[in-house]
């Protein structure tokens, strides 16, 4: 894209064959509108709703759960698992298409941005036009309150000033004027001559040539890579695609074993062929036992419950798996204004008497500081207390509101009768205000160094006398003093004399001054951003700032926060950071903590290159231009009251109350989402895991095996309700004090495939060990038959009920679940219950014949309740000598 910020009027005038005088002609213009197009952005097209439905089929888990159906119906013959595993799938599907947030959704809102019409000079008229009209070479005519149509060149600028955060990311707005910048890559921030696109006019007035327009814009190139930015996969998706992988190795090992084994220990018992086809069931029907159906369902559910939470902590996920997303986040990259910092200009520091005194100390009425910076000031104050205008002037009166000022009733009685405008070229601004005795006020404010010129005297406790060099000298050392602290410094002078001017200038209002001050005003930083850099410090997350603003006000802010430290001093700009090549800065971008006049192509540029060093990125943002980064990212963070709607539209979650705290407290909750996914899959896998051990064992001992429908009861028993209830198990105290889990990390990590083998192990013995048992206690011992049935509803009902003990043990990974805190979760409390009354009633007298079961007596039960009871203490050994070992 070519840049006009290094051409002259003439040049530009030349290249896009225009005059800034006349414009083009009408008919010209309507030329150019066919062959350049409308001014609007274009996207790229759509997925309708039945692409997005079957995108959801294509995750690896899914895929092995409608093998699995299929084999269960087809081979098995077995199709209550069937539907109920596609069931399952269904409903996950249809959950995933509702929950992702359709990244479409920025591009409209860019187009909705557009303003409505806009100020044309054709033919040397000016006209009100479409915006949509505008074509390149018109000449577009600007004022106060105006969204700036397309990126133009200027041609005048009458204190024109504009507010560029939502695609720079400065909080001030800057000043524009015509003269030629004939540097190389000057950043977006600093084109000086140049008004761009969905950009907002706070003062002033100017004209410029429309240079580009829709999708050539600025805001047109972001829009682009919007629509080509890369969807980066989401741990959560990464995990389950694994464990996936995972399970069909399994599943496909468990099947080959016993088809193999069953081949040659019944060899001659049957038939050749009968026999493979029976073995080859017996195999199916193991693999789909193994197989969690209600895994996918059962994420998706504590995602939906996480999102819940969150939302009651004003973080609002508008994609599911961002919860989990969260917890795993290694860097926040964070934009400066409106997210760590306030986004409205305050005063915070005074310099008067020769002193310099904090915005809490007390300040007389009748201190010149104060009346200079009320009465030369052209904010408009609304019925409401509201005040309108550039930033840096309501800063100064909501400084005197804040003194106790009654800032209107000053207004009325010192009545502005005369003023010089500001100029970019003085940098001073002044008002003749009448005063006390018939006399007139004469308030000026600008630059200090400009306004030093034009002083004579200087005040101090009242007293007037001349103005020495060592005064000067005094307040110019006092002007870099504050701006080494990145405030935006102004100074204040007045005179008072006996009537107005009757030709008002600078050079006689402006003349003869007495120094009053300095006001030094900054956008400080949330009150409770620190501490929320401190606690993600401690978590092992680095905080990045990233910014439009000046290199010093960055980093200035930055030290305050706790974010640029003595471990990472690094404050590198956009241009430097052009400069250097992506192998480089890969390899380096943990040397810095601070980004300071960055272009929207820097952000994403940072954002992957934490991701190359294999770190998860979340990025937050409140402006257009953050949007390319915020899809980017692992996890985009917008903001929902400064915000606008493009990074909202391309964010994963929003801020309801733009707190930067409430990141920390989504990234706590984020911890516990994942930390509650891990628990129930150890559960569900360590009981699937215990169901396959006894019916694999079952068959090679060549004993009876439970029944399908035994098997179907206790997966829809044991796998709903108790691992849902795990999904909303509290926070564990100190998860904020871990280190992020890394990239590399999944679900089987920490330890829990490790305890997913053992204690499914265990559970497969101890459900064996109640079968032998079974065969030696009881009313029918002697009568064989009856014996073995017994024995056979004793392991149907320990394989039930020994899972529910055992989600006792899943509660904790390796604490121990003797503490107060087991039986908080009443949810979970519940859940069990529930699960164990279903489960026993199989012993009801009209139940037995259904589940063919016999009635149990108490020495029977007793043993079934002594399995459970097992299953917990002895994985609670093994978790002691598990934290002796971790501890040595």
């Amino acid at each position: 894209m070519k840049h006009y910020y290094d051409q002259t009027i003439p040049e530009v005038e030349k290249e896009l064959n225009t005059s800034l005088k006349t414009g083009l002609s009408k008919q010209e213009a309507k030329k150019r509108l066919e062959k350049y197009g409308p001014n609007a952005l274009t996207a790229k097209k759509n997925k309708g709703l039945i692409a997005k439905f079957f995108d959801q089929f294509k995750d690896f888990m899914i895929i092995v759960l409608i093998v699995a159906a299929i084999l269960s119906g087809v081979v098995a013959q077995e199709w209550t698992d069937a539907a109920i595993i596609m069931i399952v799938v269904l409903i996950n599907a249809i959950l995933g298409v509702v929950q992702e947030a359709r990244s479409e959704a920025a591009i409209d809102a860019l187009k909705e941005m557009s303003t409505p019409n806009a100020h044309v000079r054709r033919d040397g008229e000016i006209l009100q036009v479409p915006s949509t009209e505008i074509v390149p070479g018109d000449v577009v005519l600007l004022e106060a309150g105006d969204i700036v149509p397309a990126d133009m060149r200027l041609g005048l600028a009458a204190s024109l000033k504009v507010e560029e955060s939502a695609l720079t990311g400065e909080s001030v707005p800057v000043e524009k004027d015509v003269a030629t910048l004939d540097k190389p890559d000057v950043a977006l921030g600093d084109r000086s001559d140049m008004a761009y696109s969905n950009t907002n006019v706070t003062y002033g007035r100017g004209e410029g040539i429309v240079t580009g327009t829709g999708m050539t814009t600025e805001v047109g190139k972001i829009a682009t890579m919007l629509n080509n930015a890369d969807e980066t996969d989401t741990p959560l998706k990464q995990n389950l695609n694994q464990l996936g992988k995972i399970l069909t190795i399994m599943i496909l090992a468990i099947c080959v074993v016993v088809f193999v084994v069953g081949m040659f220990t019944k060899q001659g018992t049957e038939p050749t062929n009968k026999l493979m086809i029976d073995m080859f069931l017996v195999a199916v029907s193991l693999a789909v036992a193994a197989i969690p159906e209600g895994l996918p369902a059962i994420v998706t559910i504590i995602l939906a419950l996480g999102t819940q939470e969150m939302a009651k902590h004003k973080a609002i996920v508008r994609k599911l798996p961002a919860v989990e997303t969260l917890g795993a986040t290694d860097i926040i990259c964070s934009d400066k204004t409106g997210t760590l910092t306030q986004n409205k200009m305050t005063v915070e520091q005074l310099y008067y008497n020769k002193k310099i005194h904090s915005n809490a100390d007390d300040i007389a009425p009748a201190n010149p500081v104060l009346l200079s910076m009320v009465l030369a000031n052209d904010t408009k104050i609304e019925n409401g207390g509201n005040l309108l205008g550039d930033p840096t002037e309501t800063a100064l009166i909501q400084y005197a509101f804040d003194q106790g000022i009654k800032v209107e009733e000053l207004l009325k009685e010192d009545a502005r009768v005369q003023e010089v405008p500001f100029d970019s070229d003085r940098k001073l601004m002044s008002t003749v205000n009448k005063y006390q005795d018939g006399k007139y006020y004469v308030a000026v404010k600008g630059a200090p160094d400009e306004l030093l010129k034009r002083v004579t005297k200087i005040e101090e406790n009242g007293n007037v006398s001349p103005i020495t060099e060592e005064d000067k000298k005094q307040i110019l050392a006092t002007n870099q003093e504050l701006a080494q602290k990145a405030l935006r410094v102004l100074g204040l002078a007045y005179k008072i004399v006996d009537q107005p001017y009757a030709d008002p200038s600078t050079d006689n209002v402006e003349q003869d001054l007495i120094f009053a001050g300095l006001v030094g005003m900054i956008d400080p930083e949330r009150p409770e951003a620190k501490a929320a850099v401190a606690e993600a410090k401690n978590a092992g997350i680095r905080t990045v700032m990233i910014t439009g603003d000046h290199q010093v006000t960055a980093a200035a802010i930055a030290k305050r926060l706790g974010i640029l430290d003595g471990d990472h001093d690094g404050v590198i700009t956009g241009a430097e950071l052009d400069k250097l090549s992506d192998d480089y800065f890969i390899k380096h971008v943990q040397d810095y903590s601070v980004y300071a006049r960055v272009s929207p192509e820097n952000k994403v540029r940072i954002v992957k290159a934490w991701q190359a060093n294999n770190r998860i990125v979340a990025m937050t943002g409140d402006g257009v231009n953050d949007a390319p980064s915020l899809k980017q990212a692992d996890i985009g963070i917008g903001m929902g009251i400064t915000g606008t709607e493009v990074s909202k539209g391309a964010a994963d979650m929003v801020l309801a109350d733009d707190n930067f705290a409430t990141i920390v407290e989504a990234i706590k909750q984020g911890r516990k989402v994942f930390a509650n996914i891990q628990k129930a899959i150890l559960y569900l896998m360590s009981c699937n895991v215990g169901e396959v051990l006894t019916v694999f064992m079952m068959t090679m001992l060549g004993w009876d095996i439970l029944m399908p429908v035994q098997l179907l009861w206790i997966n829809l028993v044991t796998d709903t309700l108790p691992a849902i209830s795990l999904g909303v198990e509290p926070v564990e105290p100190g998860i904020m004090k871990k280190k992020p889990r890394g990239k590399n990390s999944n679900f089987f990590s920490g330890g829990v495939a490790s305890s997913i083998i053992y204690q499914g192990i265990l559970e497969g013995l101890l459900v064996l060990g109640a079968y032998q048992f079974g065969l030696h206690v009881g009313p029918h011992v002697g009568n064989a038959n009856l014996q073995h049935a017994d024995a056979l509803t004793m392991a149907f009902l320990t394989l039930g009920l020994i899972q529910l003990f055992h989600a006792f043990n899943a509660k904790f990974i390796h604490k121990s679940i003797f503490t107060k805190r087991t039986f908080e979760n009443k949810w979970f409390n519940g859940a069990i219950i529930i699960s164990a009354l279903i489960m026993a009633a199989v012993e009801l007298p009209f139940m037995t014949k259904l589940f063919d079961v016999t009635e149990l007596d108490g020495q029977q039960w007793l043993v079934v309740v002594v399995a459970g009871i097992l299953m917990v203490l002895i994985v609670e050994i093994v978790k002691f000598f598990q934290r002796k070992l971790k501890n040595n």
